[in-house]
């Protein structure tokens, strides 16, 4: 079994704001793009075309129609990965010691040479981040774009996760969160960043931004008013000859 640090020296990882995500799915294919062509073992689809498609993917959008107490109901996209949790249950659970979580960033990988594709894992995830990609044998997650963030060969504009970079929403946040003044932690605290099901002592280090109240129709109505209203009660000019010739037939 694999042994989680005392501590990391960082704990790098995401900040998903579900207030800004519109649920385009764009961070879900450039995960897919990225990790197919770079980290590890191609992340493979089964039957794409047919009548029963499936495939491996790192990171997923899910909607949900949620009705406050007050208020109309809010459709909220939910994008989900691994949340590279300080007490990571996928990491002490592996047998072959092939799942660990670094030291220097916190980042959760696989080391897919020693993966046995047991699947115990998936099973201690209480979040269903983790998949066995049918082609390669060997479990898959987030790896937080290791391959990027640390790459001196690409601008620092890029040195970011693929779904960072290409969310259109800019609902997709990257940095140390175990640094107070980072300004992903700052976000967090102006918004009252939140654990995914802390209930289960995992500890996740991605945090999500909840989504702010949503106006009543009453306060729509409200704003709106002023340019509903007619812009003259009696029609002047041309209109009005015209509506008093029409009123005389």
């Amino acid at each position: 079994m694999t042994q989680l640090p005392n501590s990391t020296e960082r704990k790098m990882g995401l900040v998903i704001d579900l207030d800004t995500c519109v649920g385009c799915h764009a961070c879900v294919i450039s995960c897919k793009g990225w990790n197919t062509e770079n980290y590890g073992a191609p992340l493979s689809d089964q039957d794409a075309y047919g009548a029963n498609p499936s495939g491996t993917f790192l990171n997923r959008v899910h909607a949900y129609e949620v009705q406050p107490p007050e208020g109309a109901a809010q459709l909220i996209h939910f994008p989900k990965s691994c949340l590279h949790c300080e007490d990571a249950p996928c990491v002490t659970v592996c047998p072959t010691g092939a799942s660990y979580k670094r030291v220097e960033d916190g980042i959760v990988l696989v080391n897919e040479s020693d993966c046995i594709g047991c699947g115990l894992c998936a099973w201690a995830c209480p979040y269903g981040a983790r998949e066995l990609d049918a082609a390669a044998g060997v479990m898959k997650k987030c790896t937080q774009c290791v391959d990027r963030i640390y790459n001196d060969n690409l601008p620092e504009e890029d040195r970011v996760p693929a779904c960072v970079r290409t969310c259109p929403a800019g609902a997709r946040h990257f940095g140390d969160l175990g640094d107070p003044d980072s300004a992903v932690s700052q976000l967090v605290d102006e918004r009252g960043g939140m654990d995914l099901m802390p209930e289960m002592g995992t500890k996740p280090v991605n945090k999500y931004l909840p989504p702010r109240p949503k106006d009543t129709v009453e306060e729509q109505i409200d704003i709106l008013a002023p340019l509903l209203a007619p812009v003259a009660e009696e029609p002047k000019g041309f209109l009005g000859w015209l509506d008093k010739a029409l009123e005389k037939l």
